[in-house]
């Protein structure tokens, strides 16, 4: 079932502590509420903070960490590469590549669809949460500051969501060093806390569950709703595979952050035995006194990081899903020279702000929070494990221990699932609002383009027939010069270039006729990234061109490599002073169509969201020409 991605990349202190501050964030601030939630979860049951709930509670949250992230995420999943990237959707890419039934794919492109949907309502909920949870810590320091606490808090996501366009090469140096510190504060504190009441050592014992669920069953189930909120951010150790590497990933789990998150939910509950009052805020009770202004201000660092993390995953997903044709492709900057998955997207990111500032006004603490958060991951990681274990059934190397392990602990995120569907009404509808309307936003986006591209090639010709067009019209004049035609489906005759013909009667001597496709493939080899072929004597060039689902297409760079690789095809051909030629299919309302109205009125909103080709495609504005035709949806 292991995808081999290439040989490994040496792991040292430095590909560990860069992952500490990227893939880490969100799950290493869920101290900060976890057990919180949990509290406020049993005493809203009727159940008091005994012995008893306190060793489950706790033993409930590591057997969690242990077995969704330590075995699903890190032994299973980070061991599934796409060519070395990792998440949902490059998983998705590896099972549809060995699925031949195309009902079965499209079965499964949904199923990824609704679960990247999932993730992105996660969004909106994790850098809300994650800065109010910090925030709260002044109400800790002094009582008379908990007015402060929203503003606070909606000043930094503010400022987040705005510095956010500069990208975070200059900064995302200082998040490695940052999280270290914080993991190493999170430990300390527990340390103390264990020290103070080494007896809750014994909640390592998975038995401890089992005498949770017979002395508070009903407190006990509902309680794993709030319990997954621990194990919120493990899809980034699989979503980020691609920028560290499994070993990093790995290592800085098992050696830094599960420790440190143990420690930390030990000296919570050792703390809360001996002091009643800390139930409220188990945290940043277990600070003693004289630091508890610079973890308060560490914790906001570490949640401006996590959040900052989980803005940057959102982009990915909107980006590459773009590529994969399930969503609009929207104006993407590149933030970074140096690596191309450094990128911004103006709209995503004003959107999430806007979404994120309003939930921290409607909710105003991190506990009224907690009861939105939680269905949306639930579903996330339900849908991987799903995704995974197809993949792993499907695959030629099937290890079937694996299979089973994995299937077990599905069962136990699916109970999750049911436990978190009691919040919807008090809050998880929204996480799941957000999901759902993302989910028919991709769906329609993915129906709409299919009827587009059969309306469109209802009218194109075949590569193989453009001699056949070029001898119907004995009347063309053949012109001076180079013409290249783009066209987004390989082995088509660009609408553009037929227009030529047919309306213009004249086509330039030297024709390029350049076609891309997206593959489930993050990146393709520059080996494999172009095909050349002349067809005939009448000057025309065809240029198939392959894209992973995480590239942009760079059409002037690509053509400078084609005429380098490929002197004598590309003779004749004047790259500096060709002109550019865009076909471009105008999507229009039709009474016949098989989408509804209001699905079709949805498409065509969503298709004014699509970016300018010129701009897109990387070709000279100057030299360009786009040529549209209506299609009926």
């Amino acid at each position: 079932m292991e995808v081999p991605a290439g040989r490994a990349p040496t792991v040292g202190a430095v590909a560990v502590v860069g992952a500490l501050g990227v893939v880490f964030g969100d799950i290493g601030t869920s101290p900060l509420y976890a057990a919180a939630a949990v509290v406020a979860t049993a005493k809203k049951a009727g159940v008091g903070v005994d012995r008893t709930f306190v060793f489950g509670m706790t033993s409930t949250i590591l057997w969690s960490l242990t077995l969704v992230v330590s075995v699903l995420y890190v032994r299973f999943f980070l061991r599934a590469d796409n060519e070395g990237e990792g998440g949902l959707l490059a998983l998705l890419g590896l099972l549809r590549r060995q699925i031949g039934r195309r009902g079965a794919a499209t079965a499964f492109t949904v199923l990824g669809m609704l679960g990247a949907a999932m993730f992105l309502g996660d969004s909106v909920i994790t850098p809300a949460i994650s800065v109010l949870s910090a925030v709260e810590g002044l109400e800790v320091v002094e009582p008379s500051l908990a007015r402060l606490v929203v503003p606070a808090a909606l000043v930094i996501l503010a400022g987040l969501f705005l510095v956010e366009r500069l990208g975070t090469g200059a900064i995302g140096r200082f998040f490695g060093p940052v999280m270290v510190l914080w993991f190493a504060v999170i430990a300390a504190c527990g340390v103390r806390g264990v020290v103070e009441t080494p007896e809750v050592l014994v909640s390592l014992s998975p038995h401890w569950v089992v005498l949770f669920f017979l002395d508070h069953p009903g407190a006990a189930f509902l309680s794993l709703g709030a319990v997954v909120l621990a194990v919120t951010g493990a899809e980034a150790l699989y979503a980020d595979l691609g920028h560290f590497g499994r070993r990093a990933i790995a290592r800085a789990w098992v050696f830094v952050v599960f420790p440190a998150l143990a420690l930390s939910y030990l000296g919570q509950a050792g703390h809360m035995l001996v002091a009643q009052d800390a139930a409220g805020n188990p945290f940043f009770s277990l600070v003693p006194d004289p630091v508890k202004v610079p973890v308060v201000i560490l914790a906001t660092l570490a949640t401006v990081i996590a959040s900052q993390s989980v803005v940057s995953g959102a982009f990915s997903v909107v980006h590459q899903s773009g590529r994969l044709g399930v969503l609009p492709t929207l104006r993407t900057v590149h933030t970074s020279a140096a690596n191309s998955r450094q990128i911004y997207l103006p709209a995503v990111n004003a959107l999430l702000a806007v979404m994120v500032l309003l939930v921290v006004l409607l909710f105003r603490s991190s506990v009224a929070l907690a009861s939105a958060y939680g269905i949306a991951v639930t579903l996330t990681i339900s849908i991987t494990t799903v995704v995974y274990l197809a993949y792993g059934w499907t695959s030629r190397r099937r290890i079937t221990g694996r299979l089973v392990v994995a299937g077990s602990i599905l069962v136990v995120v699916l109970v999750f699932l049911v436990a978190n569907l009691a919040k919807v009404g008090s809050g998880g509808w929204l996480p799941l609002t957000i999901g759902v309307v993302v989910f028919v936003t991709m769906a329609t986006w993915w129906m709409g383009q299919r009827q587009v591209n059969r309306g469109r090639l209802a009218l194109e010709t075949t590569v193989q027939r453009v001699e056949d067009v070029l001898e119907a019209h004995h009347s063309v004049t053949r012109t001076p010069g180079t013409a290249i035609f783009l066209s987004r489906h390989g082995g088509i005759v660009p609408l553009a270039l037929r227009s030529m013909v047919e309306q213009n009667h004249a086509l330039q001597r030297h024709v390029l006729i350049v076609s891309w496709t997206t593959v489930d493939r993050p990146l393709v080899p520059a080996n494999e990234r172009f095909e050349v072929a002349a067809m005939g004597d009448e000057g025309v060039v065809l240029v198939t061109v392959t894209y992973g689902f995480r590239e942009r297409p760079r059409i002037r760079r690509l053509l400078d490599q084609v005429k380098s690789a490929e002197p004598e095809v590309m003779r004749g051909v004047n790259l500096g002073t060709a002109t550019y030629f865009v076909s471009l299919s105008v999507p229009q309302y039709s009474s016949r169509s098989r989408m509804p109205r209001w699905s079709q009125r949805l498409f065509l909103g969503l298709f004014r969201l699509v970016p300018d080709p010129v701009e897109t495609l990387d070709l000279p504005r100057q030299r360009t020409i786009v040529i549209g035709r209506d299609i009926p949806l």
